[in-house]
């Protein structure tokens, strides 16, 4: 009985690496669409920083919030700098969740905080685990490449 659990573990622990990476596009995919709408017009994003939600420095909160947003994407994507990456988005999922969707309640169609909190999880995840063997982290340490990582 034993053995039949061992190879079970054995066989989905081999979808761990596929499921980081794709979590780490779907994250990606995620952010890339509000990011390019921050950007498109940067000084919308600061007045409703400011006016709407009451942030202190709106401008430097915009210009953070879509820089570290934009670097997510190009770091979940290339699976560089996964861990380090996945802290700063957290803190922008934290911040979406209580300033904009916590009072819309929890559905997505209404606005609410299952999506980022989807997101914040995902990013916990990547956090504690990693982005996994398919990335340039992976291929960057001797271990990962001599068990043909990379």
């Amino acid at each position: 009985m034993n053995t039949i659990r061992e190879n079970i573990d054995r066989v989905l622990d081999k979808g761990r690496d596929a499921s980081l990476l794709l979590i780490r596009l779907v994250l990606a995919y995620g952010f890339y669409e509000p990011v390019m709408g921050k950007w498109s017009d940067i000084g919308a994003v600061a007045q409703w920083f400011g006016e709407d939600l009451g942030l202190p420095f709106p401008l430097l909160n915009a210009y953070m919030a879509a820089s570290v947003e934009s670097l997510g994407v190009i770091l979940l994507v290339l699976g560089l700098g996964v861990r380090l990456i996945s802290l700063p988005l957290m803190v922008i999922m934290v911040v979406a969740i209580t300033m904009v969707h916590w009072t819309h309640g929890f559905p997505a169609g209404d606005n609410g905080f299952e999506i980022p909190l989807y997101y914040l999880l995902m990013l916990f995840l990547l956090l504690t685990h990693g982005g996994g063997r398919y990335g340039i982290d992976a291929c960057m340490t001797k271990k990962n490449c001599k068990d043909g990582a990379c």
